[in-house]
This record gives structure tokens, sequence and C-alpha cells, in this order.
């Protein structure tokens, strides 16, 4: 007996993230992996270790996309629906986290804030700039500090005296811990400082001149990091939510959104199968001289030579199912 479900895919530039949801928008399983710049690769592994670890025959009714990489994802799978990151992680707070107005949301590579009021979106800002707002950033001082990224939020809480590092930029930080750690500040006392440095970055850049209510729900990889829940309760004043599944929220919101698609329109899904993850896909560019905007168009490829660049884009052969990065779109297949 099979299991009815809805497949989110959301892919980033440091993780790819997939998740399943039932019938009813209760979590059946998900899988992670890092990207590794192969956004192509990465869904296909997915794909194929995600339906590994099945503990039954899964129904795909409906396959929803987002990230960085949703077109692209969107393209290679065949998803009912797209949607930005700032959609999926909203749904999938007002389903997981009961009575959620402000959503935290700090990734590899960029970061978000969300507001939200009776389930609704009313406000939301991204930095996708500096590096100070972003888990990449705790990675590199970690490995920096010698301390492996998993053990940075319970070393960091051992503080008693947190270093207070300049935060407002990524290289100002970095000279400011490196200072810090030279006058002999402990390990603790560094990471801890680090922890609020990012907190004062994330709410002076993206939460200024919002308003900030609970319950506030912290998503995205940082999450994990025990150091950066306390750093952030200290400076609202209210408990932090965690949910379960914080990683994969994207992709859970992904692919409650394509359930919703599928039980309002009763349309058939354009999903291809699992089998995509063993298809053969490449890209190819081609500068495009048609104007003076001389664009650089990719096109997404299945099967036929592997090629990766042509002068003259109708010399592409094989099965083309994606194409963008014209900007006026003449040549844009999706």
């Amino acid at each position: 007996m099979s299991l009815t479900v809805y497949l989110g895919i959301d892919v980033g530039s440091v993780t790819t993230k997939l998740a399943l949801v039932d019938e009813h928008g209760k979590y059946v399983d998900s899988f992670m992996l890092k990207t590794a710049g192969k956004p192509v690769d990465a869904v296909q592994e997915g794909l194929n270790k995600l339906y590994a670890q099945k503990l039954t025959d899964y129904e795909v009714m409906g396959v929803g996309t987002t990230g960085s990489g949703r077109n692209l994802a969107g393209a290679l799978v065949g998803a009912d629906v797209i949607k930005n990151e700032i959609t999926a992680h909203a749904v999938a707070a007002s389903i997981n986290v009961p009575g959620v107005q402000t959503i935290l949301e700090i990734g590899g590579q960029d970061s978000k804030i969300i507001i939200m009021r009776d389930g609704i979106v009313t406000d939301f800002a991204m930095n996708t700039v500096c590096a100070a707002g972003t888990g990449s950033f705790l990675d590199h001082q970690a490995q920096r500090l010698n301390v492996p990224i998993e053990l940075f939020g319970e070393t960091a809480l051992k503080s008693s005296n947190p270093a207070r590092i300049a935060g407002r930029c990524g290289v100002f930080a970095e000279s400011d811990l490196i200072h810090k750690q030279q006058l002999g500040y402990p390990v603790e006392d560094l990471l801890y400082g680090l922890c609020q440095a990012l907190v004062r970055n994330y709410l002076a850049n993206l939460a200024l001149g919002k308003e900030l209510l609970p319950v506030f729900s912290f998503q995205g990889g940082v999450a994990t990091n025990i150091g950066m829940v306390k750093a952030f309760e200290e400076a609202l004043g209210h408990k932090i939510v965690v949910p379960d599944h914080h990683q994969t929220m994207g992709a859970i919101g992904a692919g409650l959104l394509a359930m919703e698609n599928h039980q309002y329109t009763e349309s058939k899904t354009k999903f291809k199968g699992w089998e995509v993850g063993e298809m053969n896909f490449h890209s190819i560019t081609c500068d495009c001289n048609g104007c003076s905007n001389n664009c650089e168009v990719i096109t997404i490829v299945e099967g036929g030579e592997e090629i990766h660049h042509v002068d003259n884009i109708k010399d592409i052969k094989g099965n083309i199912i994606a194409r963008w990065g014209g900007t006026c779109g003449r040549w844009d297949i999706s």
C-alpha cells in the first residue's frame, strides 16, 4: 500500500533540502545534503537518497520547489509550483509553529526576517550582501578558532564574559576577533561574542523599523546553534521556538504549497518520477548577440551531446527542458 505524499525541494547556495508531507500536511521524511556548487547533482542525489530511505511506497501527487535554485530544480523534476523562500518558510511556520508572528531565518549565504499577522505575511526583509549576517560567517570563524561547528553553540554557552565584537561588517568582525584573540580572551567568550555580533547585525539590518512580536520561530541551519538561540532570546527578551525540522522548513513549505495547489486545482502532477535521479542532465551556455545587452543564455538539456558552450543557440541538440537568462525572454523555455 502506497502513501500519498507531496514533495518539496529547497535548493540553496550551500545546502539542498528535500521533504515529504502527507495529504494532511503532516511531515513524513526529509533529506539534506551539500549543494557544493552542483545543484543538478544535488537534486538528483537528494531524490535518490530520500527514496532509498523510504519505509513504504510513495504516490507523489504534487511537487513544489523553492530556494535560489528553484527554477532549475522545477525544470529538472517537473514542479507543479515554484515559489520564493519567503512564501515557503511562512507557510511551513504557520502550520508547524502555532501563533507565529515573527520568523527569523538564517541560512549559509543569506538571512531573512518575515513578519506575520493572523497567518498572513505583512512584511519581510532579506540580507544577501553582508557576510556577517550569515551562517558561513560563523563557520569561517569557528574554523579560525579551531572549534568544530557542531560544538560551536555548546562551547559558546560556557561564556561568562563574552567579547564585544564589531558585527556590522564581516571584514571588521574578523579583524576585531583576531584582536580580541590576541588579547587573550577565552575561546568560549569569543564564540558567544560572535553570536551576539551576528544577532546585532541581523536586528540592525533586517528588523529596523519592524514590530517584532512573539511567537518567534527560528528557522534555517543556524538555528541548530544553541548559542545563537540564546543570543536572540537575550536581545529580544522572549523565548525563541526552534521547530523540530528547522533546517528543512523551506522544503516542507514547498511541499505544503504543492499540496494546496493539488487540492485546489485537482490537476495531475507534472512530476517526472523518482527516476529523475538517474537521468543525464547538463547545462549549455550561449551568448546572445541579438542586441546590445549581450545576454548569457543558459539551456538545460536532458541527454544529447555533453557540451557546455555553443556559439549559436540554434545548434543545441537534445531534449531541452528549460532555458533562461535573456533580458527580453526571447529564448526562455520554462
